[in-house]
């Protein structure tokens, strides 16, 4: 999606604040942190939601994952603990139609978040 401001990401058309890359998951540093350490991992490929999923999208929603362990460990906060969401629609807090995991640590977490 041209229009889309992870894909450029994702391209390189802008450069975020990275903290891990692969050959199909980008992770960046969020502008907008809500814990000490607030990282989002994005699929390279856009893909707008998670109701946007197909089957054959399980593979690459486990190297999110995947990803998320490695930064937390690469972050300091694997130990302590961190919280791990998706954001799914506005109604479900998602800003940017560009799937994208949160990883928060840092701090502790309450439930409900705040």
């Amino acid at each position: 999606m041209s229009d889309c401001l992870f894909c450029k990401m994702a391209h390189g058309e802008i450069k975020p604040d990275v903290v891990y890359e692969d050959d199909t998951v980008l992770g960046f540093r969020d502008i907008n942190p809500q814990a000490p350490v607030h990282v989002l991992l994005i699929p390279k490929r856009h893909i707008s939601t998670l109701n946007d999923l197909e089957a054959e999208d399980g593979a690459l929603i486990g190297k999110l994952y995947l990803a998320a362990k490695r930064v937390a460990a690469q972050e300091g906060v694997a130990e302590g603990g961190y919280r791990t969401l998706f954001n799914c629609n506005g109604d479900g807090g998602q800003e940017v139609f560009h799937l994208h995991l949160h990883l928060l640590g840092g701090r502790q977490m309450r439930w409900p978040p705040g």
